[in-house]
C-alpha cells in the first residue's frame, strides 16, 4: 500500500496506473526486445526518413533476428567479451537500434557518442570508459582516425546511412554522399562494414550459434550503458546505468503512459536522437515496449526535414525539446498544416517556455505534456498524468519515485517553497563511472541530488524553478532564468530568448537577455517595459543582445555556458 503522506501525488494516477513499481516482465532488455519481437513480429518497429525522400523500414522480427546476428559477431567474430565497452557514434539510422540491442545481447556495455563531438572530446570519452570497440558512421572517419591511436579501441564497425534501406536505395544513397556531394572522407584504418559484421554474424547463427548464452546468469545488476553528461558541469562523466536502471524506468513510463496509447497501434516523430538518454528510454525503449512505431529523422535541421513525418505519416506522437517545438511553429509548413494526427507531446530535456506550450496547443489542437530527468535517472523521474495536466508542472513522480525537497541545510521545506530537488527509486544511476568523489557528492544515503532548483504544491505534483548553478545572484536576491525567460518569450516580437547572469561590479551579477527577434523592429526599451509588467525591477534584464541565432546542443538545448562568456566579454 502506498503511503499517501509520502507519496501524495499517487491518488492523482489514472486507475489503470499502478501505484508503486513490482517486479518488471523483463529480466533484461534482450528479453524486452524478444517479448516484443513475439508479439509485434510483422509491425514496422522503425521507419527511416531521409530529406531527399528515401525511405526504409524494419519490422520489430527484422530487429530481433539483426541484433542476434550482430551480437554473434562482437563475441564470436570480434572476439569482445562480457563486460566490454563499445562506444556506438551515429545519428538516428535504421542501424542503431541493431547495434545497441545487439550489444546489449552480447552481454557489452554501451557508450552512447555524440556523433557531432570533436576529436578530443572523443578521445576523453573513449579513454575514460576504456571502450575497445566502436560503431561508428562513416561521416566522420577523418576524425576517427584522429583519435584511435590514443584509445583502447582495437575492433571498428563503419556504419553507412543508407544500411538497411533497400539495395537501390542503399546504392543511390552512397554514391549522393560520396561521390556527388563528397560527405565521405576516406577511411584509412583497419574496420568492417556493418553488413559485413552481420554476414559474419548470421553464418555463425546458422552453423549453431546461440546469442542467449551471452546472458546466462545476468539479471537487473548487469551494467548496460555508460551515458555520458553533457559535461556542463565540468568534465564529462559517464552515468552507470543497469539493466534494471533501464527497464525500471520503461516499466515506469509505460504506466503512466498505457491510459493514452494504444499497443500495436502508435506512431512516434523521432527527431531527437537515439543517443540522448530522453530518447534512447522514452522512443527506442518504451515504444518498443508498447510495439509502436518510430519514424527516424537523422538531423532535425532544417526543420523542413520533418515535414513528411508530421503530416502524411500518421504521427501520434512526437516528443522533444521547448527549442523544436518554437522553431517548428515559425515553419510556413506547419502554420498551415491543418488536421494534425498527434494525439499529444511531451516535452522534456529542457524546461517548456509557458508561452510556447500555450502556441503549440492552440497551433495543433493537441495537448502538451510534459517530463523531467536526468541522465542520472535513466532518465524519467516524472510525468505529468495524460488525465490531469497541470501546464506549468513537469508532473508527478512516476510509480516507484521518492522526491524530497530540501534547503542548503538539507532540511526539507514546505510545500511551495523552492529548495533542490533530491530523488530516489530504481532509475537512479549506480554511479559516476570511476568516478567515487563524483559519486559520494550527489549520492547521498540513496538519495540523488539534482542540482534543480523545485517547487512542489499541495497535490505533489513538481515545478521546476531553475538549475542550482543558473540561477542569478542580483544584489542578494535569486533570479531565476526561467521565470524572466518565460515573460519574454510571451512577447510578440520574440522568437528565441535565454537569460544568464554576468558579473557587475556594484550588484554582483545583473540579468542579461538574449534574444532572436522576430519582429525585427523590436528594441531593448520595448523589452524592458514588457518585462515591468510582470517583474520586479531587479528581475528585469540591464543588457539586452539581439542575435540571429543562440547556440544549442544538437538535442537543441540552448548553452547557457557559452552565452555566459559571451556576456562576459
Amino acid at each position: 500500500m502506498t503511503d499517501l503522506a509520502t507519496r501524495p501525488w499517487t491518488r492523482f494516477y489514472a486507475p489503470s496506473t499502478a501505484q508503486d513499481l513490482g517486479p518488471r516482465p523483463w529480466g533484461t532488455v534482450a528479453a524486452l526486445v524478444r517479448e516484443s519481437a513475439r508479439k509485434y513480429a510483422t509491425n514496422e518497429a522503425f521507419t527511416l526518413l531521409l530529406p531527399n525522400g528515401t525511405r526504409g523500414a524494419l519490422t520489430f522480427a527484422d530487429v530481433d533476428r539483426l541484433s542476434d546476428a550482430f551480437a554473434v559477431y562482437l563475441r564470436e567474430v570480434a572476439g569482445f567479451a562480457a563486460g566490454d565497452r563499445l562506444a556506438v557514434q551515429m545519428p538516428n539510422c535504421l542501424a542503431y537500434p541493431v547495434v545497441v540491442f545487439g550489444a546489449m545481447k552480447a552481454g557489452l556495455i554501451t557508450v552512447n557518442t555524440n556523433p557531432l563531438y570533436t576529436a578530443p572530446e572523443m578521445e576523453h570519452q573513449f579513454a575514460d570508459s576504456g571502450a575497445t570497440g566502436l560503431v561508428v558512421i562513416d561521416l566522420f572517419a577523418d576524425k576517427v582516425a584522429q583519435v584511435l591511436p590514443k584509445t583502447a579501441i582495437r575492433t571498428v564497425v563503419v556504419v553507412t546511412i543508407g544500411d538497411l534501406l533497400p539495395l537501390v536505395s542503399r546504392t543511390l544513397v552512397r554514391v549522393v554522399q560520396k561521390y556527388v556531394k563528397k560527405q565521405v572522407p576516406k577511411a584509412t584504418f583497419a574496420a568492417t562494414s556493418f553488413d559485413r559484421a552481420i554476414a559474419e554474424g548470421r553464418r555463425k547463427l546458422e552453423s549453431g550459434a546461440d546469442p542467449r548464452v551471452y546472458l546466462e546468469g545476468a539479471g537487473e545488476d548487469r551494467v548496460a550503458t555508460l551515458q555520458y553528461t553533457g559535461g556542463t558541469t565540468g568534465v564529462s562523466k559517464g552515468a552507470v546505468l543497469t539493466e534494471g536502471n533501464l527497464l525500471a524506468n520503461v516499466a515506469q513510463c509505460i504506466e503512466v503512459w498505457k491510459p493514452g496509447v494504444i499497443e500495436g497501434r502508435e506512431t512516434v516523430v523521432t527527431a531527437l536522437p537515439l543517443y540522448h538518454i530522453f530518447a534512447f528510454t522514452a522512443n527506442l525503449m518504451v515504444f518498443f515496449a508498447f510495439g509502436g512505431r518510430n519514424i527516424l529523422i537523422p538531423s532535425p535541421r532544417p526543420l523542413a526535414n520533418l515535414r513528411q513525418a508530421i503530416t502524411t505519416e500518421g504521427a501520434t506522437w512526437l516528443t522533444g525539446v521547448n527549442t523544436l517545438f518554437a522553431g517548428l511553429m515559425h515553419e510556413e509548413w506547419f502554420r498551415t498544416h491543418t488536421g494534425f494526427s498527434l494525439k499529444g507531446t511531451v516535452a522534456g530535456g529542457m524546461a517548456l517556455v509557458p508561452a510556447v506550450g500555450e502556441r503549440w496547443e492552440a497551433m495543433t489542437k493537441t495537448p502538451m505534456y510534459q517530463g523531467y530527468g536526468l541522465t542520472e535517472t535513466s532518465p524519467v523521474v516524472s510525468l505529468v498524468p495524460f488525465h490531469r495536466n497541470k501546464r506549468e508542472s513537469i508532473g508527478a513522480p512516476v510509480p516507484g519515485t521518492d522526491i524530497r525537497v530540501v534547503d542548503a541545510e538539507g532540511n526539507d521545506v514546505p510545500s511551495g517553497q523552492p529548495g533542490e530537488l533530491l530523488v530516489k527509486g530504481p532509475q537512479v544511476m549506480h554511479g559516476y563511472w570511476q568516478r567515487p568523489d563524483e559519486t559520494a557528492r550527489v549520492l547521498r544515503d540513496g538519495w540523488l541530488a539534482t542540482g534543480d532548483i523545485a517547487s512542489v504544491d499541495e497535490d505533489g505534483y513538481v515545478y521546476i524553478v531553475d538549475r542550482k548553478k543558473d540561477m542569478i545572484l542580483v544584489s542578494g536576491f535569486n533570479v531565476y532564468p526561467n521565470e524572466v525567460e518565460a515573460v519574454l518569450a510571451a512577447h510578440p516580437g520574440v522568437a528565441e530568448v535565454a537569460v544568464v547572469g554576468t558579473p557587475d561590479e556594484t550588484a554582483g551579477e545583473i540579468v542579461c537577455a538574449f534574444i532572436v527577434r522576430k519582429d525585427p523592429t523590436l528594441t531593448e526599451q520595448a523589452l524592458r517595459e514588457h518585462c515591468r509588467q510582470s517583474l520586479t525591477a531587479y528581475k528585469v534584464p540591464k543588457v539586452v543582445h539581439f542575435r540571429d541565432d543562440l547556440p544549442k546542443s544538437p538535442v537543441g538545448k540552448v548553452l547557457r555556458r557559452d552565452l555566459r562568456d559571451l556576456a562576459a566579454r
